[in-house]
């Protein structure tokens, strides 16, 4: 009879994790994006360009979808049919909602562009050495797969404040 009981216990905490699948593609949209190449300053004598996306999460329901999480994977686009090449990833855990929208989360990647002095950083984003970034953000809500919820081409552009 003991274990019976301790199995109802352990059935009932298992079924209490399991709630109805979400559909994220559907569910969740990236709004209110800005984007660009961010001023990352002087670092080891050399101008610092990173690419940065900035973007506000908007879900369609009103149930809760923690735990959620996000991958913003930075591609470098290499070449004629918009072949991309890994460039850099950032992970963001425990994203919460105010309602039915985040606020703004803004992802820079440790990695970058540098150029040597007296290239300025507009003349950065104009050589003809520069590849061109784009941004897929995806989602995952408990242990289901991840899902693709939004991509953006990164313009060309500086942003000098943080």
């Amino acid at each position: 009879m003991r274990a019976a009981a301790w199995c109802t216990v352990v059935l009932a905490a298992l079924l209490a994790g399991c709630g109805k699948p979400v559909d994220l593609k559907q569910t969740l949209t990236i709004t209110d994006t800005s984007a660009g190449y961010f001023d990352a300053g002087i670092v080891d004598g050399r101008n610092k360009l990173l690419p940065s996306v900035t973007f506000k999460v908007n879900k369609s329901i009103n149930d809760d979808l923690r735990p959620l999480s996000l991958n913003v994977a930075f591609k470098r686009l290499s070449g004629p049919g918009g072949a991309e090449d890994d460039f850099d990833e950032s992970f963001i855990q425990g994203v919460t909602f105010n309602g039915n929208q985040t606020a703004p989360i803004t992802v820079r990647p440790k990695a970058g562009y540098t150029g040597d002095p007296p290239q300025s950083r507009a003349d950065m984003l104009k050589n003809s050495q520069f590849r061109d970034i784009r941004v897929h953000i995806f989602a995952k809500h408990g242990s289901a797969q991840w899902v693709e919820i939004g991509t953006l081409d990164l313009p060309r552009q500086l942003i000098v404040q943080p």
